[in-house]
């Protein structure tokens, strides 16, 4: 199956530890939609979210993923509670094309939420791997982001970072 990646699970490294063989098939584009970080992650941090807007204009750069419909389970346990599974219809350089992605439930939604800087390393890295835009990855760069206290948690997700 398709999988639209547009938040930590860019980064293929991140994704294979949750869904081993998921192969990249390229960049793509959730239009009507926009990123924010306010998914209460239940860490006391910010998760990406593709908030639908309506608006046209507005687009959720993300990555196209072949995952086996088999360990698809995996995935959503990862994932956790605060998302739903939806099918999306996604832009590619290729045409357009439906896939699986995830998007937050209205009621763990945070407008006070932020980011960890470990969090948001893996969107912009794998944001960077899979050649999306310059000018996407600086947005997501200059989104406020705070360090996490759980000196651990930061220390296991660099060296996750570090692997990719």
């Amino acid at each position: 199956m398709h999988y639209f990646a547009y938040g930590s699970n860019m980064l293929t490294a991140r994704l294979r530890r949750r869904v081993r063989g998921a192969r990249p098939l390229g960049p793509a584009r959730l239009k009507g939609h926009a990123l924010r970080f306010h998914m209460n992650g239940g860490d006391g941090s910010g998760k990406c979210n593709a908030f639908a807007t309506g608006r046209p204009s507005d687009m959720v750069h993300g990555v196209i993923f072949e995952i086996d419909d088999r360990r698809l389970r995996k995935l959503h346990a990862a994932e956790g509670p605060g998302y739903e599974f939806i099918q999306v219809q996604v832009e590619t350089d290729n045409g357009s094309l439906p896939a699986g992605t995830y998007r937050a439930r209205n009621a763990w939604l945070d407008d006070a939420m932020a980011p960890y800087t470990w969090y948001q390393a893996f969107v912009v890295a794998g944001a960077r791997e899979h050649g999306l835009p310059g000018e996407y990855i600086a947005q997501i760069e200059n989104m406020f982001a705070r360090r996490d206290a759980n000196l651990w948690r930061s220390f296991r997700n660099r060296m996750v970072l570090r692997r990719a």
